[in-house]
């Protein structure tokens, strides 16, 4: 079912969101930080139009597709650092933050791994992409053929 283009009815919506991920884009989070915490927030959503658009700029970005394949499964797989491992957890609690949100024990040690500033970027990284999903999913953003 075609539903309304967001962006062409409401415009402003589109210009308030826009400056919120020029800040993630130009933030200090490495460009594999920031696509995990897109694919994985995606996945966790269905967001069929942004884990399209986020696994082909990982792999633009040099994302392997193994660990792409195995983003779901992250906890399983030794293929991950352990900072990676903190920011995929960050992203689920703060994605299902209906579910209890950060907890104190995941907060002390992304705090102790990234330190503040990196912390708050990890944050803003997850809000950015949770409301593009929201979005996404609620327009049936078609994705890119």
């Amino acid at each position: 079912m075609k539903r309304i283009d967001l962006f062409s009815i409401e415009p402003n919506a589109y210009k308030a969101l826009v400056p919120l991920e020029t800040y993630v884009q130009g933030s200090a989070l490495t460009k594999t930080h920031k696509e995990l915490i897109k694919i994985r927030a995606s996945q966790m959503n269905g967001c069929a139009f942004c884990l399209d658009m986020h696994t082909k700029d990982a792999m633009k970005f040099g994302e392997t597709p193994q660990r792409i394949f195995l983003l779901n499964a992250w906890r399983e797989a030794d293929i991950f650092t352990e900072e990676e491992k903190v920011i995929l957890a960050l992203t689920e609690q703060i994605t299902l933050v209906n579910n209890g949100g950060l907890s104190d024990e995941l907060y002390d040690k992304a705090i102790s791994t990234f330190g503040e500033n990196y912390m708050a970027q990890i944050i803003i990284a997850c809000v950015a992409i949770n409301s593009w999903n929201r979005i996404a999913i609620s327009t049936n953003k078609p994705i890119a053929k």
